[in-house]
């Protein structure tokens, strides 16, 4: 639990958007996942999976490996440690305010605003 005037977490900017965190958290759930399996499950097009992983790879989030199945190209993606750190900061970080949302909401004198 944080103190009363500590400050706010920081949520990780660059996995904040709904559709990149779905993304990690997809990721996380498995050592390497198919280009397509990440395109349906986040219900985007092979244009936005492209966009958001390659921001998620320039921050170092996500490795991306080419290879072939039979005749047909194929990509794989994963999480590197440094995305599993960032996510897990994340999630902590979201969790703490869901936490503080919850207290205050359930009793309002929890927060004080003034000094």
């Amino acid at each position: 639990m944080r103190a009363e005037h500590d400050p706010p977490p920081a949520l990780d900017v660059t996995i904040q958007h709904p559709t990149r965190l779905a993304v990690m958290a997809f990721l996380s759930g498995c050592l390497e996942a198919e280009f397509a399996a990440v395109r349906d499950y986040a219900r985007i097009s092979d244009a936005s999976v492209s966009r958001i992983v390659s921001a998620l790879q320039d921050a170092g989030y996500v490795k991306v490996r080419k290879g072939c199945v039979g005749k047909r190209p194929r990509t794989w993606l994963s999480l590197s440690r440094e995305g599993r750190q960032a996510l897990a900061g994340h999630l902590d970080a979201l969790q703490s305010i869901a936490e503080t949302a919850r207290r205050t909401a359930t009793d309002p004198g929890a927060r004080s605003t003034t000094p």
